[in-house]
């Protein structure tokens, strides 16, 4: 029997509504950088995107919330798919499906990072997903631990200004503030240059997009297929132990619940420390990030327990529109990319409002594509089995098309 998607009524609804979730929130990090400089995504006190005591809660939902872990989940479930789709790797027929569809994947992401948007997630997956193919028949056990220790060596990685700046001598401090001050510099020519570029016309916004996502990836890539790869071996351990299709007990989800709020809290006072500190730059690329780097995957994995306690509670008005998004996955990404630059980019792109929106009205666009996604998507499949962009992807991985349409009742 020829290998097949798996239909729909064999899915494991936590899954779905755990990614849909995921993506959601994805946007909610991303909007700012499809909206303004990257320097004024990441640092509050940047134009256009600065905050102030009344906007403050703009930043605060976004950072605490979203940032890190909404990735982090994806990332795990993307680890399980890894072995969900290519199984143990004495199964050399699975195998060759995984490794057309990360090949796909790598040419998909490709696409989108240099013709859509320079923030693409996808690339990365695809070239984290062959090396962690070959650890898909490892023991749980020993995929949680080497995925915490690569996991760890990232955070390592990321917070070494933290580690780093107690033993810096006073007189060398300054020469590094400025060194940082020169990364996020954005003179009022510049950001002109930029908003110009973006709001012009798709030639101008794609060279842009191109130069700043070939920035990102030569000096993130390591760093970040480092923290990948231990996030996927760590959300394919939780797979085969059964924690994320809601096989555990349930004290064991209570507890994992308990602890990402603990973190979520320390996450939040973090950031409560970072306002009162004025997001002061050396701070906020040092100390200030420590939190959200350390303790997202515990938010991330409470998050995963609340979605299989809600699956396993059949309360469908939450778990039904998250589940339809999350079954769409691939194609709401990429959508909100479309969207997203076609509200910012300018000329015949778009509506052209780069540079032109705060942190507040950036929530109202992202709630207006949430509620955009919760709605088409169960609407989508009460006529198909799967995405648009899923049906393409899946036809490549199979080597023929699959079937689209839903069957009909009989």
């Amino acid at each position: 029997m020829s290998l097949a998607p798996t239909e729909p009524a064999a899915r494991i609804q936590s899954l779905d509504v755990m990614r849909g979730f995921a993506v959601l929130g994805i946007l909610a990090v991303n909007a700012a950088f499809f909206a303004a400089p990257w320097q004024a995504a990441v640092s509050p006190l940047q134009a256009p995107l600065a905050v102030d005591e009344t906007t403050l809660w703009s930043w605060l939902v976004m950072h605490v919330f979203f940032e890190f872990k909404c990735i982090t989940l994806f990332s795990i479930l993307f680890g399980a798919s890894l072995y969900m789709v290519g199984g143990e790797r004495a199964d050399k027929d699975k195998g060759k499906v995984l490794h057309r569809r990360l090949i796909w994947l790598l040419i998909f992401g490709l696409i989108h990072a240099l013709v859509i948007w320079y923030g693409d997630i996808l690339v990365t997956y695809a070239i984290t997903g062959f090396l962690v193919m070959f650890a898909r028949s490892w023991k749980p056990r020993t995929l949680m631990i080497v995925g915490i220790v690569l996991y760890l060596l990232a955070a390592a990685l990321q917070g070494m200004l933290a580690l780093i700046l107690p033993i810096i001598p006073p007189d060398k401090l300054s020469s590094v503030e400025q060194e940082l001050a020169a990364v996020f510099a954005l003179s009022a020519e510049e950001l002109a240059r930029l908003t110009a570029a973006y709001q012009s016309g798709y030639p101008a916004a794609m060279m842009e997009n191109i130069g700043t996502w070939t920035q990102f990836f030569l000096s993130s890539a390591f760093g970040l297929v480092i923290r990948t790869a231990g996030v996927m071996m760590i959300g394919m351990a939780l797979f085969k132990w059964g924690f994320l299709s809601g096989r555990s007990p349930g004290w064991v989800y209570g507890l994992m619940l308990a602890l990402g709020a603990a973190a979520l809290a320390i996450v939040g006072y973090q950031a409560w420390l970072n306002w009162q500190a004025g997001f002061e730059l050396l701070h906020m690329t040092s100390a200030g990030m420590m939190a959200n780097t350390i303790f997202s995957i515990f938010v991330s994995i409470g998050y995963a327990s609340l979605f299989v306690l809600i699956a396993k509670a059949g309360i469908g008005f939450l778990s039904g529109p998250l589940a339809a998004v999350g079954r769409m996955a691939f194609t709401n990404y990429l959508t909100q990319s479309l969207i997203m630059t076609t509200i910012f980019w300018g000329g015949w792109r778009g509506f052209g409002l780069w540079g032109e929106v705060d942190r507040p009205t950036l929530w109202a666009i992202v709630l207006g594509v949430w509620a955009l996604q919760l709605i088409w998507s169960p609407l989508w499949l009460s006529r198909f089995q799967m995405g648009p962009l899923e049906w393409v992807w899946r036809s490549l991985s199979y080597g023929r098309p699959v079937r689209l349409s839903r069957p009909a009742a009989a």
